[in-house]
C-alpha cells in the first residue's frame, strides 16, 4: 500500500511541476536573471508550496502515526555543518546553471528531452561520486 501512496504523491508532484511550468529550464533560469528577463513566477510557486506544506504539517502532526507506517521517521540531526553548506551550494549552482531542480527533473524525463536526460545522468553520476568520496574518507 505504501508504494501506491508513493506513486500517487509522485504523480501529484509531477503534475504540479507541469502545470506550474517549472519543468521548463528557461523559466527557472529567468527567475535568477534579475537584471534581464526576470520571471517572478517561481517565487509564487515556492510560496504556494510553503503554504501547502505549512497546512499539511499542521494536519499530519495531529495524527499518532502515518497512514502506512508504525511511526513518523523524522531526522534528528539539526546541525549545520560543512557538508550541508557545500551540498547546498552545489545544489544552488547546478539549479541556476541547468534550470532543473533534481526533484523536477524526474517528472520531466517523460518528455524525452535530451537536456533532461543529460541533467539526470550528470546528477546521478555526481551523487555516486559524492558517495564514493564519503566512503573513502570514512
Amino acid at each position: 500500500m505504501s508504494v501506491i501512496y508513493a506513486v500517487l504523491s509522485g504523480a501529484i508532484f509531477g503534475l504540479g511541476i507541469a502545470i506550474s511550468g517549472m519543468g521548463n529550464p528557461a523559466k527557472v533560469v529567468n527567475f535568477f536573471d534579475v537584471t534581464g528577463t526576470w520571471d517572478p513566477s517561481l517565487a509564487f510557486v515556492l510560496g504556494a508550496g510553503v503554504v501547502v506544506t505549512f497546512i499539511g504539517y499542521r494536519w499530519v502532526w495531529r495524527r499518532a502515526a502515518p497512514l502506512v507506517e508504525a511511526r513518523f521517521d523524522v531526522p534528528t540531526n539539526a546541525s549545520i555543518d560543512r557538508r550541508l553548506i557545500i551540498g547546498s551550494a552545489i545544489f544552488g549552482v547546478g539549479w541556476g546553471i541547468a534550470g532543473f531542480c533534481p526533484g523536477a527533473s524526474f517528472p520531466m524525463l517523460i518528455t524525452g528531452a535530451g537536456t533532461v536526460w543529460q541533467f539526470v545522468v550528470a546528477m546521478l553520476l555526481g551523487m555516486a561520486a559524492a558517495r564514493y568520496y564519503v566512503t573513502l574518507r570514512t
